[in-house]
Formats: structure tokens, C-alpha cells, sequence
């Protein structure tokens, strides 16, 4: 009797359980697609050919959001070959080689900067780039953004190299492989998709940022591939816009944002097709 109760608990406690997580799932989804939902209702209206083209113009006489397309794809190229490197090295370090409190100090190091907000960082760019060169660039806006990528990656590059089992290193190590081959060759491989998946969620979270850019880019309303010249940038354009106090500009500003949107999702859609044989 006391067994079967105690499997009716059980039972019911799974069913609890697994209701409220779907109850959760449906709501947080839900949430997401309203807020697209309204972005792409406010923004589909002004959005066209011609708007992703173009350049800002004064109000009534339309205008786009070309030069800050280019200018985001430029900060993501910068910000990314900064940072995906330098990242996936320093969560290869604290998964493979460091021990010690020397990567106690390294993990202590990356988890604080991972809670470090945006604007913090952008001033620390604007004090030690910005300010010695004279000038906004986007070069100092893509090293604001890649210091914002780093602790994300490494740390998601750590935990993915901790879940490739020990057996694929004793057995590399077996057959005399040295160390940096085994993680190279076997570890990093076997990993490369959690990897990806981390460098995604880092590009997406500094594809959205703002406050750093206005203290290192800080925007331009002329297209510009210039790294030493300031340049525009979706995120501080949309800023402008919302701010302003023209309904055109808000228009915009709605476009502009499911514009954001679409690069994001496109960049984890590209993302998974690369990895999608890995996976």
C-alpha cells in the first residue's frame, strides 16, 4: 500500500511538473511573438526597397537606413574578429590547461565582466581608445563590442568542452598525441557546435547594444567603411529616431528596429545551417 501511494506521488508530482514547465514555455513564447508580432505591425509600413538603401535625409523628405546596415555588419566583422578568438582561447584555457588559482582568478575575471553593464564598458573604451586618438571610430566601437563577446564566449566555450567525454582525450593521449593536438584536433571539434551556438549568442547580444556605441562610434549619417572615422550603426540610428520628435522618424524607427530583428534571426539561422551536421 505505502509503495503504491508513493508511486502515485510520484506520478503526480511528474505531471505537476511537467505541466508548469510547458505553462512557462507557452507564456515565454507567447511573450516573444507579440513583441515581434508589434514590431513587425509598426514597422512594415515604412519599410521598402529604397529605405534599405538609402541614407537619413531631413524630415519629409524620406530617407533610409543603408548607412547604418553597413556600418552594423562592419562593427559585427571588427567586434567578432576580436573577440570570437580571444574568447573561445581564454574558455579553451579554463576547460584544458589552466588549474590553480590562477584560473580561479581568470573565471572570477570573466564571470565579473559578464555582469559589467554596456555603458560601463563604452566609457572604458571612450577613456583608453577614444580619448588618447582624439576621435570617435569604429574601431573603438568594435573593441567596445568585442569586450561585451568575450566573457559570453569563453564561458560557453568552457562548459561546452567540459561536456566532450574523457575518453576522447586518454584515448588522443593513448596514441601519443600532445596536448594541444588533442585539444585542437578531438576536444574543439567535438565541441564546435555548442562553440558556435556561444559565438551566436555573443554576436546577438552586441548586435542590440547602443550605450557603448554612442561613447565609441558614435554614428554617422554617411555611408563609411572607414575604421578610423566614426560610423553608423542600427542600434544608435534607432535611438535617434525614437528620441526625436517627427512621427516620420518614429516610422522609421519601428522599420529600422524589425530590420535589427531580421539580422539577428538571420544570423542564427546561418549559424545553425553551418553547425546542422555537427549538431
Amino acid at each position: 500500500m505505502a509503495v503504491a501511494r508513493a508511486d502515485r506521488m510520484r506520478k503526480s508530482v511528474s505531471a505537476l511538473m511537467t505541466t508548469t514547465t510547458g505553462v512557462c514555455t507557452f507564456v515565454a513564447v507567447g511573450i516573444l511573438l507579440v513583441i515581434l508580432s508589434h514590431i513587425a505591425w509598426q514597422g512594415v509600413g515604412s519599410l521598402n526597397f529604397r529605405f534599405l538603401v538609402d541614407s537619413p535625409r531631413p524630415v519629409g523628405e524620406g530617407g533610409g537606413i543603408g548607412n547604418a546596415i553597413l556600418g552594423s555588419l562592419v562593427l559585427l566583422a571588427l567586434s567578432s574578429a576580436f573577440g570570437l578568438p580571444l574568447g573561445i582561447a581564454v574558455g579553451i584555457y579554463l576547460s584544458e590547461i589552466g588549474r590553480g588559482r590562477l584560473a580561479g582568478a581568470v573565471r572570477f575575471l570573466v564571470d565579473t565582466l559578464t555582469g559589467i553593464p554596456s555603458i560601463v564598458t563604452g566609457v572604458f573604451v571612450y577613456a583608453i581608445v577614444v580619448l588618447p586618438l582624439k576621435h570617435f571610430s569604429a574601431f573603438s566601437g568594435g573593441v567596445a563590442l568585442a569586450l561585451i563577446m568575450v566573457p559570453i564566449i569563453a564561458r560557453t566555450t568552457e562548459e561546452m568542452l567540459k561536456l566532450v567525454p574523457h575518453s576522447l582525450r586518454e584515448g588522443a593521449l593513448a596514441l601519443g598525441a600532445p596536448q594541444w593536438r588533442v585539444v585542437l584536433g578531438v576536444v574543439v571539434p567535438a565541441a564546435a557546435s555548442g562553440i558556435a551556438t556561444g559565438a551566436m549568442l555573443a554576436i546577438a547580444r552586441v548586435s542590440g547594444e547602443t550605450a557603448p556605441l554612442l561613447f565609441t562610434a558614435f554614428g554617422s549619417r554617411f555611408f563609411s567603411t572607414d575604421l578610423n572615422q566614426p560610423i553608423a550603426s542600427l542600434t544608435v540610428q534607432i535611438y535617434n529616431y525614437a528620441i526625436s520628435p517627427y512621427d516620420e522618424w518614429h516610422a522609421q524607427a519601428w522599420a529600422a528596429t524589425l530590420v535589427l530583428m531580421t539580422l539577428i534571426l538571420g544570423i542564427n539561422i546561418i549559424v545553425r545551417f553551418l553547425t546542422r551536421k555537427r549538431v
